[in-house]
């Protein structure tokens, strides 16, 4: 299946403990690589990672959650009450040292480092069930945006391969003209050294072939088919596991034998052809690079 990496979603949800909204955002990249901002959600993080993990492959994905708490009793509020008592007797003894009474008020008091502490309750398992569920929602939206955005690319895929695959097939009918034209270039080339009487028939063979096997562009042709068939399979095939990686592996090698058989071209109709594929490759890997 051809997906891209890059998608985004965005989405709010209400409980009644707390209001939140999740925003998630898909990029390219080489590997899987998750980064997480927002509302510290403790191991619930990991459990967003694997629930992503499990569903994308490779690709950069961001995800934030704001989370508001709508309920006091979300809320645990914990007072250092030891600590109090040992601030409190430590004022009552400056107190009676200085010789004058030193106050210090309750708002002051809990002012203080460590003496007031206010933190979210931990989620219990049903709130924890209710944030996986929002966050598989809106990864959700995402994969579909992806998939969407797969079905362009694997069109523009196709057009390239069909316009790549017309190129070989025109390539293969050059190439069998090109024997003919390697030997007229050899007759033409020893009547330009001034040599007085013709070349041997035999002679004119046997260079003609080595020549010709020299310049041969058989293996890379084949090459070339062997490839398109493969990336064909490959972007028809419904398997969900990415082929990004695959695809422009291919690219790479089809940009090769156009550059082999360039190097070995001994006719401008073959040139021509090597670099029309060149460019269409080129298309090509700038389309892949974005596949999943």
């Amino acid at each position: 299946m051809i997906r891209s990496m890059t998608g985004f979603a965005e989405k709010k949800f209400s409980h009644p403990s707390f209001s939140l909204k999740f925003t998630v955002r898909t990029l390219n990249h080489r590997f899987f690589d998750w980064s997480y901002r927002g509302e510290y959600v403790g191991e619930l993080e990991s459990a967003f990672r694997s629930i992503c993990q499990a569903r994308i492959f490779r690709g950069r994905v961001e995800v934030n959650l704001e989370l508001e708490l709508s309920s006091p009793e979300s809320w645990e509020v914990k007072i250092n009450v030891p600590l109090a008592q040992q601030i409190m007797g430590a004022m009552e003894d400056l107190s009676g040292r200085l010789g004058k009474d030193i106050y210090l008020s309750a708002d002051r008091l809990i002012s203080l480092p460590f003496i007031l502490n206010i933190q979210r309750k931990t989620f219990s398992s049903e709130e924890m069930a209710f944030l996986k569920k929002c966050f598989e929602q809106v990864l959700g939206e995402v994969i579909k945006e992806r998939e969407r955005e797969g079905r362009e690319i694997r069109k523009e895929i196709r057009r390239l391969t069909r316009e790549i695959q017309k190129a070989v097939t025109r390539l293969e009918k050059l190439k069998n003209k090109q024997p003919e034209l390697i030997r007229q270039r050899l007759e033409a080339r020893v009547k330009e050294i001034g040599r007085e009487e013709p070349l041997p028939e035999d002679k004119l063979v046997e260079e003609t072939a080595y020549i010709v096997q020299k310049y041969d562009l058989t293996e890379e042709i084949a090459r070339l088919k062997f490839h398109l068939d493969y990336l064909k399979e490959l972007i028809s095939s419904p398997d969900k596991f990415p082929v990004g990686k695959k695809l422009d592996f291919i690219a790479q090698e089809l940009y090769r034998e156009a550059n082999t058989i360039s190097s070995k071209s001994q006719d401008i109709a073959i040139t021509k052809e090597s670099l029309s594929i060149k460019h269409a490759v080129e298309n090509l890997r700038q389309q892949v690079q974005n596949v999943e």
